[in-house]
C-alpha cells in the first residue's frame, strides 16, 4: 500500500491542523495505521494509532486529550484531527500502516509502509 500524507502547515499555539493520511493501491482494511512525528535533532515519535477491526485507538502520552485519530468509512483515508497545538509539536508528521494484528503497536520497526510525511509548523 503506497500512503500520501497532507494537511501540514503553519498554525498559531493553540489553533488546529487536521492531517490526512490516504492509502493508493488498497484500502486500510485489515491495517493498524499511525501517525508518528520527528522533530529536528529528535528520534521519530509516535502520535496515535487505529486499528481497523474494531476502531481501537492509542495516543501518545503528549498528545492525549488533544488530538484525534479517525477514519473515513470507504476504508481509504485516516485522519489526526489537531487541537490546542503548542509549539512542540513542530515536526514532520508521517503516517504509517502495519498488517500486524495485535494492537497497539508504537515502535517505528512495527510499520512496514511510510508515507512521505507533512510539515507541521506551530508558531508561539
Amino acid at each position: 500500500v503506497q500512503l500520501q500524507a497532507s494537511g501540514g502547515g503553519l498554525v498559531q499555539a493553540g489553533g488546529s491542523l487536521r492531517l490526512s493520511c490516504a492509502a493508493s493501491g488498497r484500502t486500510f482494511s485489515s491495517y493498524t495505521v499511525g501517525w508518528f512525528r520527528q522533530a529536528p535533532g529528535k528520534e521519530r515519535e509516535f502520535v496515535a494509532g487505529i486499528r481497523w477491526g474494531g476502531g481501537f485507538t492509542n495516543y501518545g502520552d503528549s498528545v492525549k486529550g488533544r488530538f484525534t485519530i479517525s477514519r473515513d468509512n470507504a476504508k481509504t483515508e485516516v485522519y489526526l484531527q489537531m487541537n490546542s497545538l503548542k509549539p512542540e509539536d513542530t515536526a514532520v508528521y508521517y503516517c504509517a500502516a502495519t498488517t500486524r494484528y495485535t494492537f497497539p503497536r508504537v515502535s517505528v520497526n512495527e510499520y512496514d509502509y511510510w508515507g512521505q510525511g507533512t510539515l507541521v509548523t506551530v508558531s508561539s
